[in-house]
């Protein structure tokens, strides 16, 4: 595997089983990082790990869920102790549970989503500054947001668009509390990628490809690796005076 511009260094990619995450966490390999990869669900963590090291690079599986911060300590636990140092983090977990007038929500459907998409961000901060702080270089953190939040609103979407607006929002103040430390704090915020969670009930991908001809200006929904590919510009020195931002990628629809 070719080193790239993560060579010696270590991420933490949560959310890693499929989509964005598994994208993120591959193309951090395939650029010279070491690898841990966390998620509810051991079989598709396993393979998103077994992918990197079929490619020559290092990857450490660990099961965890965001909603509980012992879980999470034990990630970054894991991750420091096997790989020695976390030098990069991509906070990707999240659910969606949408489709649900607000009055319609129930409790389990609004707890779940802010439990994850908020509350698991946090989680998953705390314990990785706690750690970067004491590194003589810092680390880099990038949270996954979405347009849906501070860009953009959709019906029946109110609860997981406050939580990615939280998130928006945790993000910077989090970035001004502790660049001061050497840790740099982002958020890239994706629309439409092509992913399961932007298929509608009962669609299919091709289904998705015409609807999207007409709803997005670039006429298509955006691969999961160009998402990965903007988390990591804002992981790597040449972002090093990035702070705070949140960058949308969205193929145009809240521009």
């Amino acid at each position: 595997m070719t080193a790239h511009r993560f060579t010696d260094r270590t991420a933490l990619v949560t959310g890693a089983g499929s989509g964005i995450g598994r994208a993120v966490a591959l193309a951090l390999a395939a650029e010279g990082a070491r690898v841990a990869v966390a998620g509810r669900r051991a079989e598709p963590l396993a393979e998103t790990a077994a992918r990197i090291e079929e490619a020559g690079g290092k990857a450490l599986a660990v099961p965890a869920d965001v909603s509980r911060a012992a879980d999470v300590q034990a990630v970054v636990d894991a991750a420091v102790g096997h790989f020695g140092s976390l030098d990069i983090a991509v906070n990707n977990a999240g659910v969606f549970r949408g489709g649900t007038a607000l009055a319609d929500l129930s409790d389990d459907d609004w707890r779940v989503q802010l439990d994850t998409n908020v509350t698991g961000v946090f989680h998953a901060l705390r314990a990785e500054i706690r750690q970067m702080r004491t590194q003589p270089g810092g680390g880099a953190i990038v949270n996954i947001a979405s347009t849906f939040g501070l860009h953009k609103r959709s019906a029946g979407a109110a609860a997981y668009a406050a939580g990615k607006a939280a998130v928006s929002v945790l993000t910077r103040g989090a970035a001004l509390d502790h660049i001061a430390d050497g840790v740099r704090i982002n958020a890239v915020s994706p629309g439409a990628t092509a992913t399961a969670m932007s298929l509608r009930p009962g669609e299919t991908e091709a289904g998705r490809a015409a609807r999207m001809r007409t709803e997005l200006p670039l006429g298509r929904a955006s691969a999961v690796a160009e998402v990965a590919a903007a988390v990591l510009y804002l992981a790597s020195d040449a972002a090093a005076s990035v702070v705070g931002t949140d960058l949308v990628v969205d193929g145009g629809q809240t521009a």
